[in-house]
């Protein structure tokens, strides 16, 4: 049987050890599904507990991906399920979804407050869900060959997992632009806009774990942050700091992204007459992408400007649930993933048709006795 999570621990000088931890569904791109979540969650936990843990590393099996995103089929089958049941109009009756965000939001939130070091090996493919688990490390590493993107509005969401939180403290209107768009960004504009820490060279990845297996590790986390850092900095390639397209083109995405008005600035953005093949592709994104999705992203960066992280899961939290209740979520799905056709067919169908009191609906918390997230 193959296990969809490999643990192991490596042995480190002091006495101390190593927490590995390695996504193995290459098959999948590393799509987290529910059981990768669990199996995160209680081996994480039981690792935050022990002091012979200096520091854990969140990896992936294979050269592709870290992590592509969310387990989908499985919510597509519970949203349609739930579509034709008597409890539709009740967001929380979705019980599959239900859990499944809970419990991914939740593992999320651990990562962000974890109180080791965790060293994110953001390789390849990482995407949505791949975003959620990079997010909240201490020092993320993108390589080369990384690709990082909240590509959400092609399948009628928006970039969850405390993307909200991530993006709108991006440096202008990066955040918004990559939200609406879904462009992906390599090394250098990764960690220009914040989802990386440290860019250095894949082959390098043995010859850091050899040296953190050598590093004098304390139990003091102020310390084991400090020695973590020292090390990745010595293997840093400094040829994958050159600018990307997001940094050369950072003044131009602040005016087009300027104002609180979603239509223009959806409009500004696919309008745009200017010979690149990045912003060209952005912008085909972003006109083919869900109308909803995109006034829910924009909608979802202006709420959460200031608010503490636990807060915004529990809002995306309802937000998604909404999310999985109506068409658009299912209905990008099935075009890309089902019936693979690229061609969903979204309802409202344009920007113009997005009512401020169906932006509000997304909002409103169904009535149980206490938020599933509470406790965060």
């Amino acid at each position: 049987m193959t296990h969809p999570v490999l643990f192991e621990e490596l042995s480190a000088a002091a006495g101390k050890r190593i927490g590995i931890a390695t996504l193995n569904a290459e098959k999948t791109l590393n799509a987290l599904s529910l059981d990768m979540v669990h199996l995160l969650t209680e081996r994480l936990s039981a690792w935050a507990d022990d002091d012979n843990i200096a520091l854990v590393v969140l990896q992936a099996a294979g050269d592709k991906a870290f992590c592509a995103g969310g387990d989908l089929h499985n919510l597509y089958r519970s949203m349609r399920e739930h579509h034709a049941s008597d409890a539709r109009n009740d967001i929380a009756a979705n019980h599959y979804a239900a859990q499944f965000f809970a419990d991914e939001y939740r593992l999320d939130y651990l990562i962000h407050t974890y109180p080791k070091p965790v060293l994110c090996w953001g390789h390849g493919i990482v995407m949505g869900g791949g975003v959620g688990l990079m997010a909240g490390a201490s020092h993320r590493v993108v390589t080369e060959h990384s690709r990082v993107a909240m590509p959400e509005i092609s399948i009628g969401l928006y970039p969850d997992v405390g993307g909200s939180w991530l993006l709108s403290r991006m440096p202008g209107k990066a955040g918004l632009f990559l939200a609406l768009t879904g462009a992906q960004v390599r090394a250098a504009d990764a960690l220009f806009a914040g989802l990386a820490d440290h860019a250095l060279a894949h082959s390098s990845k043995e010859a850091v774990f050899d040296a953190l297996r050598r590093q004098p590790w304390t139990d003091q986390r102020r310390d084991n942050d400090a020695l973590l850092s020292q090390v990745l900095r010595r293997f840093a390639a400094p040829g994958l700091a050159e600018p990307g397209p997001l940094q050369k083109h950072f003044s131009l995405i602040n005016t087009l992204c300027v104002g609180p008005d979603i239509r223009q600035i959806v409009s500004s953005i696919t309008t745009l007459d200017i010979d690149d093949s990045w912003l060209h592709k952005a912008a085909s994104s972003l006109a083919a992408g869900s109308p909803s999705s995109a006034a829910l992203a924009h909608a979802l960066l202006v709420r959460t400007q200031g608010m503490r992280l636990a807060d915004v899961f529990r809002m995306e939290y309802v937000a998604s649930l909404h999310c999985a209740a109506r068409h658009d979520f299912a209905e990008g799905i099935r075009a890309l993933l089902i019936d693979k056709d690229g061609q969903p067919q979204w309802n409202p169908a344009s920007l113009q048709e997005v009512t401020p009191e169906m932006l509000e609906s997304y909002f409103v918390e169904p009535a149980w006795d206490r938020h599933p997230l509470a406790d965060l």
